[in-house]
């Protein structure tokens, strides 16, 4: 098992910027990719970016590339994403995930551990 908790949401006006933070325990972290969705109410879950597991390797959604910047830390087992030049459409709840596989995935069904998430909020 791999736990996941996220922190670093909040309130943040139009144009701002948020790192969030994702702190794994449990299993070597560094056996994961790491993953950040988000999903705001009424909507699908979107996937934002995915790093392997070294850290070298990165893939984004068209939606934030060029803003947002996933980054790990894995002497602390922890993932980071931040967010820059924000949006009122980034307003969402930010999940963390991990996945185990080989490839740089965005679909949300092949993770296999994820946080509670943290909400974002940007105001216009």
């Amino acid at each position: 098992q791999v736990q996941l908790v996220e922190s670093g949401g909040g309130l943040v006006q139009a144009g701002g910027s948020l790192r969030l933070s994702c702190a794994a325990s449990g299993r070597t972290f560094s056996n994961y990719n790491m993953g950040w969705f988000r999903q705001a109410p009424g909507k699908e879950r979107e996937f934002l970016a995915v790093i392997n597991r070294s850290g070298g390797s990165t893939r984004y959604a068209d939606s934030v590339k060029g803003r947002f910047t996933i980054s790990r830390d894995n002497s602390k087992n922890t993932a980071y994403l931040q967010m820059n030049s924000l949006k009122p459409e980034d307003t969402a709840v930010y999940y963390c995930t991990a996945d185990g596989g080989v490839l740089l995935t965005t679909k949300p069904f092949e993770y296999e551990y994820w946080g509670q998430g943290t909400q974002v909020t940007v105001s216009s």
